[in-house]
């Protein structure tokens, strides 16, 4: 319900826009005569103008977007992407809004400027080639249904869960709990796997030891079993596969895979910490013991 509610108020960035816009039409009613007299103030009005207007409009138009789409898609499961493609579709047209209102304000002429830097603007095209690009893929990965935010993914030696996507990166935290900027690039020129794609019942714990406590292994299948062993969360025929993943100096590393009764992300988690509190206990047990 929370959610909800938030997700129906309406911005404060919305409202401060819409005070301005009154608060300058006022003023101009009020104090024509001097403001006409006035060429910077008129100049800096007609900037304030041409970014509140259209960007008022855009919110607008995207409130709509939004609300259409999420009628459209109510009985159904959508990944998120549409719009998220529409909120950075917004920041961007914002910013083009603000320029272009700081040049009014300042007195230049937009399309007269744009036109006199036209040889400049191709040689910064040239220079910014590689973000220009990883910003229209970035724009085409939002838009489509293919990856999304959460999605467990392979791009190339990179794999890990989408935290985000931006127009630069698709931001992966690894299963090392790094966070790897890919360039968006790297999807369409790199063979890409969605791992979440077709989602599993399937979920890995990993978990580290002490050496000495590789001798005490069974006790802690034992008490791990005893954990799963009916577990509601967990499926009938779920058994618990402990594997050893690496043997450092000083640490055994180990992995358990184990089948939940569904594919939501949150529940794996839910019995991942689960098995992770028994570990720990086995293991301050453990220590006193010794």
């Amino acid at each position: 319900m929370v959610e909800k509610e938030n997700k129906n108020k309406i911005p404060i960035s919305f409202i401060l826009k819409i005070v301005a816009v009154i608060l300058l039409i006022g003023s101009f009613l009020l104090f024509e005569d001097k403001i006409n007299e006035n060429k910077w103030l008129i100049q800096v009005i007609k900037g304030l103008n041409t970014f509140l207007i259209p960007s008022i409009i855009l919110s607008v138009s995207r409130f709509i977007v939004i609300a259409l789409y999420n009628a459209q898609h109510a009985n159904k499961a959508v990944r998120g992407n549409f719009v998220l493609g529409i909120n950075r579709l917004t920041a961007i047209l914002n910013a083009v809004f603000a320029i272009i209102a700081i040049m009014i304000a300042l007195g230049i002429n937009p399309i007269e400027f744009v036109t006199s830097l036209t040889i400049v603007a191709m040689a910064i095209a040239v220079l910014f080639r590689d973000y220009i690009t990883n910003l229209i893929s970035g724009l085409f990965i939002m838009f489509s249904e293919q990856l999304s935010v959460g999605d467990r993914i392979k791009i190339g030696d990179h794999k890990g869960r989408i935290v985000d996507i931006t127009f630069a990166n698709v931001i992966v935290q690894n299963e090392e709990d790094d966070i790897v900027m890919v360039p968006n690039n790297l999807v369409f020129t790199n063979p890409t796997v969605n791992l979440s794609a077709h989602r599993s019942n399937l979920f890995t714990v990993k978990f580290e030891l002490p050496l000495h406590a590789a001798t005490e292994i069974d006790k802690l299948e034992n008490e791990v079993q005893a954990v799963i062993l009916n577990h509601p969360n967990l499926a009938k025929e779920s058994d618990m596969i402990l594997n050893v993943e690496e043997i450092g100096k000083d640490f055994v590393r180990y992995k358990i895979e184990l089948h939940a009764i569904s594919s939501s992300n949150r529940l794996h988690k839910q019995l991942e910490n689960e098995l992770l509190r028994q570990i720990l206990i086995f293991e301050k047990t453990l220590i006193k013991s010794s």
